[in-house]
């Protein structure tokens, strides 16, 4: 009872942070494993889509954190950020959504609050990298969405996820099935809003390889396929055509901050896709400041359809 009573301390600290959490076993990470697999041997992941993320996730919390016990699963509020650029003597502002920006800040924070809270009851935590989204969903943190993203009470689809792998007992594993949002059931907004047929009625996985946000996340040497809309694009990175239509982020729509702000000529050279190092050291400056480095490789061929929409 008292480590029940410690355990509601924890999340009523980090409540107060504006964060939600819920702790899993350390015994669950090979049932994240197992998911991914499952899907893709059902031919419900696209090889490309598959082998590019799965090498991204950490399996092994024990090289991490020996003494792991537990998994812990934060979901942090996060606004949409806008980007503006000079292009041809006007202003034009680029969304990007949710979980590209300030990832390493937002964690660090966390990590910071948790380990405040956790080190005087003489536990740690360590940064983890598991399929975050399945483990916030199997531990009840967040629910599914139609459109495959996840949704936390009080947030909708704008938050960033974060893991850590622990040291603290987990003495209440609500482990469970994956849900969707109940107000899905009757829902079809997303769906009809997609415009490449990514999010289909006849199944639940996301058809990946369809999905705008996966299509402009590759490196600028990959052409868009053919069959891709230039006018369906929407953001400088990422998509946000379903998110925008969904009645569970209709509170948080309007939540937009003030990003970079480049000028005609560093427009200019994002086109040319001059490579980082050989851009001006204050548009470098820049570039670190908003926390933009990771997509900055994106920028030459996303900002030259959109751009190229405006003018």
């Amino acid at each position: 009872m008292i480590k029940n009573r410690m355990t509601q301390e924890i999340f009523i600290r980090l409540e107060e942070k504006g964060y939600q959490g819920r702790i899993a076993s350390i015994l669950h990470v090979d049932d994240l494993r197992t998911d991914i697999k499952k899907h893709y041997q059902k031919n419900l992941l696209d090889q490309e889509f598959y082998q590019r993320y799965i090498s991204v996730f950490k399996f092994d919390p024990y090289e991490i954190l020996p003494e792991a016990n537990s998994m812990i699963a934060i979901a942090v509020p996060q606004p949409q950020i806008r980007v503006t650029f000079n292009w041809h003597k006007k202003i034009v502002s680029l969304i990007v959504p949710p979980t590209y920006l300030y990832w390493d800040e937002t964690a660090k924070k966390v990590e910071d609050t948790l380990t405040e809270i956790l080190t005087p009851m003489g536990y740690s935590v360590k940064y983890a990298r598991p399929p975050i989204k399945l483990l916030a969903t199997y531990s009840g943190l967040t629910k599914y969405g139609k459109n495959n993203i996840s949704y936390v009470k009080g947030m909708g689809s704008f938050h960033r996820l974060v893991a850590f792998y622990s040291n603290l007992p987990c003495e209440e594993d609500n482990w469970q099935k994956p849900k969707m949002l109940q107000r899905c059931e009757e829902c079809s907004a997303c769906i009809r809003k997609c415009p490449t047929g990514a999010i289909s009625s006849e199944r639940f996985l996301l058809r990946a390889e369809r999905c705008i946000t996966y299509l402009n996340e590759k490196p600028s040497h990959v052409p868009f396929p053919n069959w891709l809309d230039p006018s369906w694009h929407n953001c400088l990175v990422g998509c946000l055509h379903c998110q925008k239509a969904c009645p569970e982020n209709k509170d948080f729509l309007h939540w937009i901050e003030q990003g970079a702000e480049f000028s005609e000529e560093e427009t200019s050279l994002f086109l040319k896709g001059i490579p980082l190092n050989q851009l001006p050291a204050s548009t470098v400056e820049k570039i670190k400041q908003y926390d933009m480095i990771e997509i900055i490789e994106l920028f030459p061929r996303n900002l030259e359809v959109l751009l190229e929409a405006i003018h």
